[in-house]
């Protein structure tokens, strides 16, 4: 039954790899000199934006480094179960 569920989760988890695959982030911040943003953007932020899209990921399975803290496009990963993981994109604007 274990592996069964395994197996289900894996391929529940594939088929969420390959939608995020084409998801693009955007995300506008309020920026000032070389494009540095006031504050960053967090995994938090990243998982908040993809809810907005559809997907529900935990902010602990998003793989950020260190917050995003300049204007700028981004890829980032999210660990979606042990072997499977999705990257996406992610642009960060200047707020108008």
């Amino acid at each position: 039954v274990l592996d069964k569920r395994t197996a289900t989760e894996r391929e529940q988890a594939q088929r969420q790899a390959e939608l995020l695959a084409g998801v693009t982030v955007a995300l506008a911040r309020k920026a000032g000199e070389n494009d540095q943003l006031f504050g960053s953007v967090t995994a938090a932020d990243l998982a908040e934006a993809l809810g907005r899209q559809g997907f529900e990921i935990d902010k602990r399975r998003i793989q950020l480094a260190e917050p995003i803290k300049v204007v700028g496009e981004y890829t980032v990963t999210v660990k979606l179960v042990h072997d499977v993981a999705a990257d996406f994109k992610v642009i960060v604007a200047r707020e108008p």
